[in-house]
């Protein structure tokens, strides 16, 4: 008898848990440690020119500018193992706008999640500043500009290179690198009364495990902190990182929110999907978000949006904008090679890149949507699994994924990639 679709659906849709994999799973492997400890755990990486280590191979084509995607995707098309990151902005931007453009194009050519880079652009001077800036890491990269040459000239010689640049990345070895050389972001979305319950707690077990032991971490969504921006600068490790972190707070409030809100907040915080899951208030929302960085760990310093982490192994703090494209983008151009995505209603958000590894603990977002869900911690809210126990299965996951294994989000294709835009284009 064939089985009713519902049940049918739900055999499929639920994932297995991040601390008992079906059949079909890969272990993570050389875990080495007992239960407690870290610090012997390894993973399988890329080691890149510049010391740094990667969880992904990718050879990227970049488009300094909106004018380019059409040759970036050319290219891809012709030259299978490519990837084109089309975006909509880079014509007549100035000032800290144009210079976070540059940060977020030159970071995400080099983050250790990509091993070769071919730049396009309308001309060259702009173009030959993003190639400089990657080739810094000591990463292959060549730039293109059209100007003077039209799409078809172009397309034709950046395929070439394109294809060395496949050619020498797929015979790169993975080699043994220690749990120290991940760098772990985290952002979370969709959230209701399970996230600050169950997920984000996952997320902050998870930092409070690993950041003892070397590794490098960051959280951000400047607004959503409203609320809880008091305790938020108590969690600062100095009294000068927790003025410089209220001072980023602040002008975000005075100069975006205070400025164009038009109801409470802003008529955007919170969400309509946050009301529908129970999250009344902003301070509500806020904080379950902080609930990501656990109760050990304190943040070493605040960075600018897609600014790279400068003061060694710890926490960081980065100013972004709470969309999820937007975050994880400029995480990603940061240098963060693993990104934990805690969730309540669901939000199916992916990145190019970076895998993004999704968390839940509300049963009903397992249930309807759990070919997006990575780490099933509802069995948190049923009093089946401690927040250590949902930790301990998150950093198993971390670790498969830096293995290898597809996130649900690289499995079904969202590789979502979005700029951030400070102000409109001279």
């Amino acid at each position: 008898m064939f089985k009713e679709a519902a049940q049918l659906e739900h055999e499929i849709a639920t994932p297995f848990t991040g601390g008992a994999p079906d059949q079909f799973a890969t272990k993570a492997l050389s875990t080495k440690r007992a239960s407690a400890d870290y610090k012997a755990a390894t993973f399988m990486g890329w080691r890149r020119e510049n010391g740094r280590v990667g969880v992904r191979n990718h050879v990227v084509l970049l488009p300094l500018d909106d004018l380019s995607n059409a040759a970036c995707e050319a290219v891809a098309n012709n030259v299978k193992g490519t990837m084109a990151l089309p975006h909509a902005y880079g014509r007549l931007q100035f000032g800290e706008d144009l210079e976070l453009h540059f940060r977020t194009l030159i970071g995400i050519g080099s983050n250790p999640n990509v091993a070769a880079v071919v730049v396009i652009g309308i001309e060259d001077q702009w173009t030959n500043r993003v190639v400089e800036g990657i080739a810094r890491t000591g990463k292959p990269v060549v730039g293109f500009g059209i100007e003077g040459h039209g799409d078809i000239a172009t397309v034709a010689k950046a395929s070439y290179q394109a294809k060395r640049f496949v050619q020498w990345a797929t015979e790169l070895q993975r080699e043994e690198c220690p749990i120290a050389d991940l760098w772990v972001s985290t952002k979370c979305g969709e959230s209701d009364t399970t996230t600050g319950l169950a997920s984000c707690p996952t997320v902050g077990n998870m930092y409070d495990k690993l950041i003892p032991h070397g590794i490098y971490g960051v959280f951000g969504e400047t607004s959503e902190i409203t609320g809880a921006e008091h305790l938020c600068r108590e969690r600062a490790i100095s009294p000068e990182v927790s003025d410089k972190w209220y001072a980023m707070w602040k002008a975000y409030q005075d100069d975006v929110i205070e400025a164009h809100k038009t109801d409470d907040l802003s008529d955007s915080q919170p969400t309509k999907g946050n009301i529908a899951g129970g999250l009344t208030t902003i301070e509500e929302k806020a904080l379950g978000n902080l609930e990501k960085i656990g109760h050990e760990c304190r943040f070493i310093d605040a960075l600018q949006p897609a600014e790279s982490p400068a003061k060694g192994p710890g926490l960081y703090f980065m100013d972004t904008s709470s969309a999820a494209a937007e975050c994880v983008t400029l995480m990603a151009a940061a240098g963060y090679v693993v990104h934990t995505f805690p969730t309540g209603q669901g939000n199916v958000i992916g990145n190019p890149i970076v895998p993004v590894i999704k968390i839940t603990g509300n049963p009903r977002t397992v249930r309807t949507m759990g070919e997006h869900i990575d780490v099933d911690v509802s069995g948190v809210l049923r009093r089946e699994m401690t927040i250590p126990q949902a930790g301990d299965a998150l950093i198993d996951m971390v670790v498969r994924t830096a293995n290898g294994r597809l996130t649900a989000a690289e499995s079904l294709g969202h590789r979502e990639f979005v700029m951030t835009k400070l102000y409109r284009s001279a």
